[in-house]
Protein backbone atom coordinates (compact mmCIF):
# COMPACT_ATOMS: atom_id res chain seq x y z
CA UNK A 1 0.00 0.00 0.00
CA UNK A 2 1.45 3.35 -1.08
CA UNK A 3 1.49 6.16 1.43
CA UNK A 4 0.06 9.55 0.47
CA UNK A 5 2.68 12.21 -0.17
CA UNK A 6 2.94 14.78 2.64
CA UNK A 7 1.37 18.15 2.02
CA UNK A 8 3.90 20.74 0.83
CA UNK A 9 5.15 23.19 3.44
CA UNK A 10 3.18 26.29 2.54
CA UNK A 11 1.86 28.76 5.09
CA UNK A 12 -1.40 30.40 3.99
CA UNK A 13 -2.56 33.79 5.32
CA UNK A 14 -4.54 36.81 4.13
CA UNK A 15 -2.51 39.37 2.22
CA UNK A 16 -0.94 42.10 4.32
CA UNK A 17 -0.25 45.70 3.36
CA UNK A 18 3.43 44.92 2.81
CA UNK A 19 2.58 41.98 0.51
CA UNK A 20 0.69 43.86 -2.21
CA UNK A 21 3.67 44.77 -4.40
CA UNK A 22 5.08 41.22 -4.17
CA UNK A 23 1.72 39.68 -5.11
CA UNK A 24 1.40 41.98 -8.13
CA UNK A 25 4.89 40.95 -9.27
CA UNK A 26 3.88 37.28 -8.81
CA UNK A 27 0.73 37.81 -10.91
CA UNK A 28 2.81 39.50 -13.61
CA UNK A 29 5.39 36.66 -13.60
CA UNK A 30 2.52 34.21 -14.05
CA UNK A 31 0.96 36.18 -16.95
CA UNK A 32 -2.28 36.87 -15.07
CA UNK A 33 -2.49 40.63 -15.44
CA UNK A 34 -4.19 42.37 -18.33
CA UNK A 35 -3.93 46.03 -19.41
CA UNK A 36 -7.61 46.66 -18.66
CA UNK A 37 -7.43 45.31 -15.07
CA UNK A 38 -5.40 47.18 -12.48
CA UNK A 39 -4.13 44.46 -10.12
CA UNK A 40 -3.64 46.92 -7.23
CA UNK A 41 -7.25 48.05 -7.59
CA UNK A 42 -8.43 44.40 -7.73
CA UNK A 43 -6.54 43.65 -4.51
CA UNK A 44 -7.89 46.78 -2.79
CA UNK A 45 -11.46 45.93 -3.79
CA UNK A 46 -11.13 42.35 -2.52
CA UNK A 47 -9.74 43.58 0.80
CA UNK A 48 -12.49 46.18 1.23
CA UNK A 49 -15.36 43.88 2.12
CA UNK A 50 -16.15 40.65 3.91
CA UNK A 51 -17.08 38.72 0.74
CA UNK A 52 -13.57 38.45 -0.71
CA UNK A 53 -9.96 37.95 0.27
CA UNK A 54 -6.53 37.60 -1.25
CA UNK A 55 -4.68 34.66 0.28
CA UNK A 56 -0.93 34.26 -0.02
CA UNK A 57 1.16 31.15 0.34
CA UNK A 58 4.67 31.39 1.75
CA UNK A 59 7.44 28.86 1.89
CA UNK A 60 11.01 29.43 3.06
CA UNK A 61 11.59 31.62 -0.04
CA UNK A 62 8.73 34.07 0.67
CA UNK A 63 5.46 34.50 -1.23
CA UNK A 64 5.26 31.77 -3.87
CA UNK A 65 1.49 31.43 -4.35
CA UNK A 66 -1.69 33.48 -4.16
CA UNK A 67 -5.37 33.42 -4.93
CA UNK A 68 -8.19 35.97 -4.91
CA UNK A 69 -11.33 34.29 -3.61
CA UNK A 70 -14.80 35.71 -3.11
CA UNK A 71 -18.49 35.04 -3.25
CA UNK A 72 -21.71 36.72 -4.26
CA UNK A 73 -23.77 35.06 -1.52
CA UNK A 74 -24.61 32.13 -3.78
CA UNK A 75 -21.47 31.05 -5.64
CA UNK A 76 -17.80 31.28 -4.88
CA UNK A 77 -15.34 32.57 -7.43
CA UNK A 78 -11.58 32.25 -7.76
CA UNK A 79 -9.32 34.64 -9.64
CA UNK A 80 -5.58 35.19 -9.92
CA UNK A 81 -4.56 31.71 -8.76
CA UNK A 82 -0.79 31.94 -9.07
CA UNK A 83 2.24 29.82 -8.28
CA UNK A 84 5.64 31.31 -8.94
CA UNK A 85 7.08 29.66 -12.08
CA UNK A 86 10.26 28.77 -10.16
CA UNK A 87 8.21 26.88 -7.55
CA UNK A 88 5.78 24.90 -9.69
CA UNK A 89 5.30 21.13 -9.49
CA UNK A 90 5.64 21.14 -5.70
CA UNK A 91 1.90 20.90 -4.98
CA UNK A 92 1.56 24.58 -4.11
CA UNK A 93 -1.27 25.13 -6.60
CA UNK A 94 -3.27 22.36 -4.99
CA UNK A 95 -2.59 23.78 -1.50
CA UNK A 96 -3.54 27.40 -2.32
CA UNK A 97 -6.67 26.22 -4.16
CA UNK A 98 -7.60 24.12 -1.13
CA UNK A 99 -7.23 27.22 1.03
CA UNK A 100 -9.62 29.12 -1.28
CA UNK A 101 -12.13 26.25 -1.08
CA UNK A 102 -11.85 26.20 2.73
CA UNK A 103 -12.34 29.98 2.87
CA UNK A 104 -15.61 29.56 0.97
CA UNK A 105 -16.77 26.54 3.01
CA UNK A 106 -16.38 28.48 6.27
CA UNK A 107 -18.78 31.07 4.83
CA UNK A 108 -21.42 28.50 3.84
CA UNK A 109 -20.67 28.68 0.10
CA UNK A 110 -20.95 25.21 -1.45
CA UNK A 111 -20.28 25.87 -5.15
CA UNK A 112 -17.11 27.33 -6.60
CA UNK A 113 -16.77 28.57 -10.16
CA UNK A 114 -13.86 29.98 -12.09
CA UNK A 115 -13.06 31.05 -15.60
CA UNK A 116 -10.12 29.88 -17.71
CA UNK A 117 -9.26 31.28 -21.11
CA UNK A 118 -10.11 28.81 -23.88
CA UNK A 119 -6.51 28.64 -25.15
CA UNK A 120 -4.99 27.89 -21.73
CA UNK A 121 -4.94 24.09 -21.86
CA UNK A 122 -2.28 23.76 -19.15
CA UNK A 123 -4.45 25.54 -16.58
CA UNK A 124 -7.52 23.62 -17.74
CA UNK A 125 -5.64 20.38 -17.08
CA UNK A 126 -4.66 21.61 -13.60
CA UNK A 127 -8.27 22.29 -12.60
CA UNK A 128 -9.43 19.00 -14.10
CA UNK A 129 -6.79 17.22 -11.98
CA UNK A 130 -8.46 18.78 -8.91
CA UNK A 131 -11.88 17.44 -9.94
CA UNK A 132 -13.30 20.56 -11.57
CA UNK A 133 -15.51 19.97 -14.58
CA UNK A 134 -16.06 22.19 -17.59
CA UNK A 135 -19.54 23.73 -17.57
CA UNK A 136 -21.65 24.47 -20.63
CA UNK A 137 -22.03 28.22 -20.17
CA UNK A 138 -21.56 31.39 -22.14
CA UNK A 139 -20.13 34.33 -20.24
CA UNK A 140 -21.46 37.80 -21.01
CA UNK A 141 -19.72 40.95 -19.83
CA UNK A 142 -20.12 44.71 -19.95
CA UNK A 143 -17.99 47.49 -18.49
CA UNK A 144 -20.24 49.67 -16.33
CA UNK A 145 -17.83 52.60 -16.47
CA UNK A 146 -18.25 53.05 -20.24
CA UNK A 147 -15.05 51.34 -21.39
CA UNK A 148 -14.97 49.54 -24.71
CA UNK A 149 -15.34 45.74 -24.62
CA UNK A 150 -12.15 43.78 -23.95
CA UNK A 151 -11.12 40.40 -25.38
Amino acid sequence: MALAAPAPALTIAPIGDGDVADVIVLWQRCGLTRPWNDPAADIALARKGANAAVLVGRDNCGIVASVLVGHDGHRGWVYYLAVDPDHRHKGYGRVIMGAAEDWLRTRGITKLQLMVRADNSQVQAFYQSLGYLEQERIVFARWLDGREPTP
